[in-house]
């Protein structure tokens, strides 16, 4: 059974409190927050309040710090904690820049201690659904897929907004999407194109679209937004044998695949507007027909004890750190394609 002490009592670290102590080898035996209030408020949850991080460094009572700060502090927080001896779970996203990443696996890898970011997106049901969709070739080989999440209530918290401290929503929600769509493609990444958001007026961007190729051929949309009062599908994706989606965390959603029957009549051409189509006219209806989608794929066990697992028996790691590292390389390349309004390439060189 693993210690573990929480830094940042914000909203994450509040969070992970009740589902770390949910799992089977890992518990919270306390917390450390520079704002006393917050302080306050786990010691009426039971939990031990250290009083500096030096304190918590120094309790030999615990094997394992979870860093649930501000972005821009993870780096310095991880290298302090992994030089003291200490396992490390760090929130997404692990650091602004691959750079400072580098550094702290350098010193994981020199401190023999385990660093681990808390990808928990990897365990959604959505996600784990439409994986196993491509995985198992439900709708044929999925040549493209859309990858969304919106809402209408603009850039959430307070550092979120601050360039320095890693704001904005390539950061925050744009790293869950994209690592999902790496943890299912390890195809060689191509190219990326993005644009990024400032409609709200914030010097971080308040959503991005990211088109991304792969050498497989496979093509991804990836969006976040907030800004959006009428929401698309969760996940729309194409296949060459039908198309599936998701319209929210629900997992409300079908998917539409072809009959291949002989003797189908073919569609009719159907009133567009002023004009005529029947490229654009609905299938009749024996030629395809509506499935339910698969249950999701299941995996083996939690973030938490997996991280245990990985620290007490050597297991391997649900997220490991080079998956992370390509991410935040994909991430950068958003960024500079953003910036210099072109298409990036060499991402996986």
């Amino acid at each position: 059974m693993l210690q573990i002490a929480i830094i940042g009592y914000g909203g994450m670290g509040t969070y992970h409190v009740e589902l770390i102590n949910a799992s089977d080898r890992v518990r919270v035996k306390g917390i450390f927050d520079i704002d006393e209030a917050r302080g306050k408020a786990a010691k009426e949850r039971g939990l031990y309040v250290y009083r500096s991080y030096q304190e918590v460094l120094a309790d030999p009572d615990i094997a394992a710090v979870l860093i649930a700060t501000p972005n821009d502090v993870h780096k310095k927080l991880a290298i302090r904690a992994l030089e003291a001896g200490k396992h490390v779970i760090s929130e997404k996203p692990v650091t602004i820049t691959t750079t400072e990443f580098q550094e702290i696996l350098e010193t994981a890898a020199k401190a023999d201690r385990t660093f681990m970011v808390h990808q928990n997106r990897r365990w959604d049901e959505d996600f784990l659904t439409i994986k196993r969709l491509k995985q198992e070739k439900l709708i044929g080989d999925v040549f493209h897929l859309e990858s969304r999440v919106q809402g209408a209530n603009g850039i959430p918290g307070d550092w979120r907004h601050k360039l320095a401290q890693g704001g904005g929503m390539v950061l925050d929600w744009g790293v869950h999407l994209l690592d999902q769509l790496l943890f299912m493609e390890d195809s060689r990444i191509e190219s990326v194109y993005a644009t990024l958001s400032y409609v709200l007026g914030d010097e971080v961007d308040d959503g991005f679209t990211a088109l991304i190729r792969f050498e497989s051929g496979l093509t991804a949309h990836i969006e976040v937004g907030t800004t959006n009062f009428i929401k698309l599908p969760r996940w729309y994706v194409r296949g060459t044998a039908g198309n599936a989606v998701i319209e929210d965390w629900d997992l409300s959603g079908r998917m539409i695949v072809p009959t291949y029957l002989e003797g189908i009549e073919a569609p009719k051409p159907i009133q567009a507007g002023v004009g005529l189509t029947k490229t654009m006219a609905p299938p009749s209806e024996e030629a395809t027909a509506e499935k339910a989608l698969p249950e999701p794929l299941q995996n083996k066990t939690s973030f938490y004890n997996n991280f245990a697992n990985v620290v007490l028996d050597g297991q391997e790691a649900i997220v490991k750190n080079e998956e992370v590292m390509r991410v935040m390389k994909l991430i950068e390349a958003i960024f500079t394609s953003a910036r210099e309004n072109r298409v990036v390439t060499e991402i996986d060189e």
